[in-house]
């Protein structure tokens, strides 16, 4: 079952990733992204781990959740504020523009349980490797619209798997991250956030 959501996912992924990464200028981005600062630093590496990095994510990932922000389908009260104004050339832009960004790594804790679980999962409950689709060093996949994980703050990466189980967050495809969440316990979500962080 989840190795079917897997793939359907793929597949729709990849032919959005493809309809909204290409285009964008890097450069019309940066002006753009001026009002994204405060958040996200000027290039992309948040000051506070409250805010995700954005420097080095695949342009196909950022731009997928502007989309979703700007039609609600993600609803955060600020981000689909910020998002609301957006065209699609601004989106692409920005996208391009972060894309290009070099992530600052984080020192993530190298847990066994965290690796264990990004990189072989739990086969008693039905829970998939991370690595499956987030690559084993943690570089995504951005045909597929996977994001990076790699550098990111853990304690970011351990509230979007919270708010996957909870249903907080519901705009991934098929339900595939909301049904993995779900079957984490609060121990294997923050160790894997942490190793994952780390790669």
């Amino acid at each position: 079952m989840i190795r079917n959501l897997i793939i359907g996912s793929f597949v729709s992924l990849a032919l959005f990733g493809t309809a909204y990464a290409e285009g964008g200028d890097a450069g019309a981005g940066k002006a753009k992204a001026e009002g994204c600062s405060g958040c996200h630093g000027e290039d992309g590496n948040a000051p506070a781990p409250m805010f995700p990095k954005l420097a080095g994510q695949h342009a196909s990932f950022l731009a997928k959740q502007l989309h979703d922000f700007k039609s609600k389908k993600r609803d955060d009260p600020t981000m689909t504020a910020m998002a609301a104004s957006l065209s699609d050339a601004d989106i692409a832009d920005l996208s391009a523009f972060y894309a290009k960004q070099k992530i600052t790594p984080e020192k993530g804790e190298k847990s066994e349980l965290g690796e264990k679980i990004y990189r072989a999962g739990n086969a008693a409950k039905g829970t998939p490797a991370c690595s499956g689709c987030h690559g084993p060093s943690g570089a995504g996949n951005p045909n597929a619209v996977y994001p990076v994980l790699a550098g990111q703050y853990a304690s970011y990466i351990s509230k979007t798997l919270h708010d996957y189980k909870s249903g907080e967050r519901a705009n991934d495809p098929n339900q595939i991250m909301r049904t993995i969440a779900s079957r984490l316990s609060e121990d294997e979500i923050n160790a894997v956030a942490e190793y994952a962080s780390g790669l």
